[in-house]
């Protein structure tokens, strides 16, 4: 069934002003144009719903029945509109952002407060996940951006390369090799190294890359997530190999990164959006932060 909402909204301004000359003055019609939708309206419902002669305008019956329900239609199309420019004036809304684990110990968070400061009224779903389950999240549509580590390409998904992200030495600031510039690998043989699993993107690429060299690594303590790792090299508990991404300089005072060379090792960072869907205007903004941010 077709709705006539220009016929609706017509009867509804008609029968609030009284007259068919103010009605066609704030509908920015032609008083022929207005005439044209009433007959319409009434043409398709079959019913007569304004009684009108040369000096007076009435609704009928069925009319002054039908307006309630009338102006509640416009009144929620109206409201509904409203909403939908609001939203692509001011990027106003929610949107998913799929983002590996070790993204949101120190990235993450601080482009969500840019993007608070800016837009304080949107909610942003935050799904954490593997890389690979980040790109299957933003081809489902369960996220409309994804933060993932370069991988097999596909052809639904937009990947747009952000940064090289390179694997570092943490430690605190009382640690013997504290001093150093730059790290080889072989420098760690002795030092009590927090890991992460075998299991994470992270992982898997330090053991490939490694081997390569014919270098084998292994960790005193092996832990899930980067942000448990850095908490463990606060407290004292050892050093730790990690994303440089995790950990910003100065953001942990007694907690220091050192580069590792020979080989080193580098992931690479990619912002992931679906080829055939639109952002909403909320997930656009914050895609353009991103962009402009890294």
């Amino acid at each position: 069934m077709k709705i006539d909402f220009d016929g609706i909204q017509a009867f509804v301004v008609i029968a609030e002003l009284g007259g068919f000359n103010k009605a066609a003055d704030q509908l920015h019609i032609t008083q022929t144009a207005l005439t044209r939708r009433i007959q319409k309206l009434e043409s398709y419902l079959g019913l007569k719903l304004i009684d009108r002669t040369t000096r007076h305008v009435e609704l009928t019956a069925v009319g002054r029945e039908f307006l309630p329900q009338a102006r509640a239609i416009v009144g929620e199309m109206t409201s509904a509109i409203s909403h939908l420019k609001d939203m692509s004036l001011h990027a106003k809304g929610s949107f998913s952002l799929a983002c590996i684990p070790s993204l949101t110990v120190s990235m993450v968070p601080k482009l969500i407060q840019q993007y608070a400061n800016a837009y304080p009224d949107n909610r942003i779903r935050i799904l954490d996940a593997t890389s690979s389950e980040v790109r299957k999240a933003v081809l489902n549509h369960q996220a409309e951006i994804g933060l993932a580590l370069q991988g097999e390409k596909h052809p639904d998904l937009i990947e747009t390369s952000l940064f090289d992200d390179p694997l570092v030495f943490i430690c605190q600031d009382t640690h013997p090799l504290r001093s150093r510039k730059l790290l080889t690998w072989s420098d760690m043989r002795d030092a009590d190294l927090i890991v992460v699993s075998s299991l994470t993107s992270t992982r898997v690429l330090m053991d490939y890359q490694l081997a390569k060299h014919g270098i084998h690594l292994n960790g005193n303590y092996e832990v899930r997530h980067h942000a448990t790792a850095i908490n463990l090299v606060a407290a004292g508990v050892g050093c730790a190999i990690l994303p440089s991404s995790t950990l910003n300089d100065g953001e942990r005072p007694h907690i220091h990164k050192i580069p590792l060379k020979d080989p080193a090792v580098k992931r690479k960072v990619t912002l992931l959006r679906h080829k055939n869907t639109s952002l909403s205007p909320a997930a656009e903004a914050f895609f353009k932060l991103i962009q402009k941010s890294v």
